[in-house]
């Protein structure tokens, strides 16, 4: 279950191993071009929306050990709880249990964070709450971080993880040691939209950047009912054409 290239990275690396049988691969119905749903079709694998794959496991169809949540971001629910035996395990790109739901990249930044990072854990009957399997974190400096730039780096750190909490799962052939997943803070999307906004008082320089994540809107004002996003200097310039002639590009010397 997953979506983006990261899932469809790892699923061709499961594929090719021994003793690794996928037998369905669940994705973003709702997206056009989806990179796992292309890596589904490429290496002939079943692949399914969220609707037939609990159908099938109704039916009895779809028997699995093993559930992988890789971004995914449907709820799950009923026989994908109690279908595989050993469990799904869902990889979050936030520290757990501090940050769950969504929002977790801007909220890195506005806090002001010194690491960030990756949770392993396993799904239960609400968002992020299973029992923790691993955490795995690297050093940042929210200072010059944007939302973007934090995503990219969180992508890169997390594959060789699930690769390695992945591999642990196989080789047992049991439940993975965990930790209480207790505490934290629960940020619904409404709720992350909500902080965009501009307030009086607000760092707009760290707001600009906590929700710079193009093509989404960012950190904005409001002026007559219209919303306008927010952008600065240094963001200004690594979007503009490197190859700009602009009088005005970059940094003039007197």
């Amino acid at each position: 279950m997953g979506r983006k290239r990261l899932s469809a990275n790892l699923l061709r690396l499961l594929s090719s191993q021994n003793g690794i049988e996928i037998v369905g691969v669940l994705t973003d119905s709702h997206l056009q071009g989806s990179p796992t749903a292309a890596a589904a079709k490429e290496l002939g694998l079943p692949l399914y929306t969220f609707d037939t794959a609990l159908e099938a496991m109704k039916e009895g169809r779809l028997k699995y050990d093993l559930g992988l949540s890789v971004l995914y971001w449907r709820k799950l629910r009923d026989e994908f709880l109690t279908v595989p035996r050993l469990g799904t395990i869902n990889f979050h790109p936030a520290l757990l249990p501090e940050y769950k739901g969504t929002g977790g990249y801007n909220l890195a930044i506005m806090d002001e964070l010194s690491e960030w990072g990756s949770t392993a854990h396993y799904v239960d009957a609400s968002i992020d709450t299973g029992e923790i399997i691993e955490v795995d974190r690297f050093p940042i400096d929210s200072s010059v971080e944007t939302a973007q730039s934090l995503e990219r780096k969180t992508m890169q750190a997390l594959e060789p993880f699930a690769q390695r909490i992945i591999a642990r799962a196989v080789e047992a052939q049991a439940k993975l040691p965990t930790t209480p997943n207790i505490g934290g803070r629960y940020v619904s999307r409404d709720e992350m939209e909500a902080m965009k906004q501009i307030r009086d008082g607000d760092d707009v320089e760290k707001k600009i950047r906590a929700f710079w994540f193009p093509p989404y809107d960012g950190a904005y004002v409001e002026i007559n009912g219209q919303k306008y996003t927010l952008i600065n200097r240094q963001l200004l310039e690594e979007v503009a054409p490197k190859d700009s002639t602009s009088l005005f590009a970059g940094k003039a010397n007197a």
